[in-house]
């Protein structure tokens, strides 16, 4: 992986309401003969509609509103949309909403559980709650047959009310792939604990801290049943199947707290920024290095964790696979998306979507986030700077600086026509992206 520049901008610019700039660095395969370049965050250039600011020529939309806490989604061939609630509201955890034009109406919903994940995949619908994986049988409308009566394809997932919420995706396989988070900050003897060392070994790892594979049509796999296709991923929520290269890639969270737990070693500003929120192109059987180290987008390095003997200079994770993409930290990245649709300008096409949910834990420096990313490919690789794609979630600057966002990016899914959808977790509204030369 080669080594970026440092852009650093400052709070807020007062000519875009809810804006704001951080500290930003890009990894990745340069588009300017791999010499070094400026990575930046790019301003969006007008109002897009729905209180979003959106490049030239996009447009949103609101087409749903006060659904509850919507995290992942997912539309069909007929633009129907399935939306996954994070906790059931009326008793239903699955929502079914039918569109037309910009607008999308609540048509039923079914499953009693909460959770995270709903993907439509080969005539069935998946969805998680935090401990198992369903499917439901779609007919040829990809309607829900039996809602009553979903399959059961695994049980018992690792759910410790810390980083519990199951993402998935599948594959062109037949394989479905769960996120079972680490249930710790940094693997400390006591979580969270000022001071206090990591456990030799980490024994989270045996059980989370990656991404498990399953087999995607067998019903009442066991959690011991799946295959564990990568490990030293502390938390994953984002992650999608990169058609290209036929490969997975995930979107981690980095660890909190360097300063609070380590503040002779970080300062507060160190802290807001560090460690980067990296994406990773994953292999099966490859470790990202949590929680013996953490990734340095200033440095561009690989650092020991100081959990781990570390002090914020040397290096660690030799064995640990590179990034491909360090964001700034502790923008909480929840949804990933590789764009394939024909709507967008050809610069899009296969292309990655993120969802910066937003932080909490940047004070006293101002939080930052709230926003949808794009990052460019190509042939399967990121390739040139990535850039703010639509913002203007959280409302003012001052909600943006103090964690009060009105709403919160979370999931994101591609139209048949190729509109981009987002989910906002906080006031439960679905935002249609769309473009027009």
């Amino acid at each position: 992986m080669k080594n970026r520049k440092l852009f650093s901008a400052l709070l807020p610019v007062a000519a875009i309401a809810g804006f704001i700039l951080f500290n930003a660095c890009k990894s990745g395969e340069s588009t300017n003969n791999d010499k070094d370049s400026v990575a930046a965050t790019i301003t969006p250039t007008t109002d897009g509609g729905a209180g979003l600011k959106l490049p030239a020529g996009f447009n949103a939309a609101v087409i749903a509103d006060k659904l509850g806490g919507t995290r992942e989604i997912a539309v069909t061939p007929q633009g129907d949309i399935y939306v996954k609630l994070n906790r059931a509201k009326n008793g239903k955890g699955i929502l079914f909403l039918h569109q037309e034009g910009d607008q999308a109406t609540v048509k039923t919903g079914f499953g009693t559980f909460g959770g995270t994940g709903v993907y439509v995949k080969n005539g069935y619908l998946y969805a998680s709650s935090d401990e198992e994986v369903f499917r439901y049988k779609l007919n040829a409308q990809n309607e829900v047959i039996n809602p009553d009566q979903p399959e059961k394809i695994v049980t018992g997932l690792l759910s410790r009310r810390e980083h519990e919420a199951k993402a998935i995706t599948l594959d062109n396989d037949g394989n479905l792939y769960v996120n079972i988070g680490a249930y710790s900050n940094s693997c400390q003897e006591q979580d969270r604990k000022k001071g206090s060392p990591g456990q030799k070994g980490c024994p989270i790892l045996d059980s989370a801290g990656g991404i498990w594979q399953f087999k995607a049509d067998k019903l009442n796999q066991h959690y011991g049943d799946g295959v564990r296709y990568a490990t030293g991923l502390r938390n994953v929520v984002g992650f999608d199947w990169n058609q290209q290269n036929n490969q997975l890639y995930v979107m981690q969270h980095g660890r909190d707290q360097l300063h609070d737990l380590f503040p002779d070693m970080y300062t507060t500003k160190q802290s807001a920024i560090l460690p980067a929120e990296c994406m990773y192109a994953i292999k099966k059987g490859d470790n990202a290095g949590w929680p013996y180290m953490y990734y340095d987008q200033e440095q561009h390095k690989k650092i020991l964790m100081p959990e781990y003997g570390g002090d914020g200079k040397k290096e660690g994770g030799q064995g640990a696979i590179d990034p491909v993409v360090a964001f700034p930290g502790h923008l909480a990245p929840n949804g990933l998306l590789f764009y394939t649709g024909n709507q967008f300008p050809e610069k899009y096409k296969n292309g990655a979507f993120i969802a910066f949910h937003g932080s909490w834990n940047r004070a006293p420096e101002p939080q930052a986030g709230y926003f949808v990313v794009f990052q460019p490919f190509k042939d399967g690789k990121p390739s040139g700077e990535w850039e703010v794609f639509a913002d203007g979630f959280a409302g003012t600057a001052a909600q943006t600086a103090s964690g009060r966002a009105e709403h919160r990016p979370c999931g994101l899914a591609q139209g048949p026509d190729g509109s981009l959808y987002i989910t906002d977790d906080n006031q439960g509204t679905i935002y249609k992206i769309t473009y027009k030369k």
